[in-house]
């Protein structure tokens, strides 16, 4: 029981988005690296496909505040090594 609680208390604080149109070359680093800017990071992860260890062009940020994702909806436009990123709240 004690566990579920920490749990919850924790989803409560974490604001995560979803990330779409990585360019293959981005990795979980690089859009650490990007979003960062906009507050802390708490986790950055692309998604990988198991069979041939390429990206799969998508990926999840996790952040500390409420005001990075605020930050993020009120920048129009969002481009990581030439590709324009689809954000949505996740």
């Amino acid at each position: 029981v004690h566990m579920a609680t920490t749990v919850a208390k924790v989803g409560k604080s974490v604001h995560r988005i979803f990330v779409g149109n990585l360019p293959w070359t981005v990795g979980h680093q690089e859009l650490r690296g990007y979003f960062k800017e906009f507050g802390r990071v708490i986790n950055a992860n692309v998604i990988f496909d198991k069979k041939t260890g390429c990206s799969k062009g998508y990926g999840f940020v996790s952040f500390q505040s409420l005001q990075a994702l605020e930050k993020i909806e009120n920048e129009q436009k969002h481009i990581l090594e030439g590709n324009y990123l689809n954000i949505h709240k996740s």
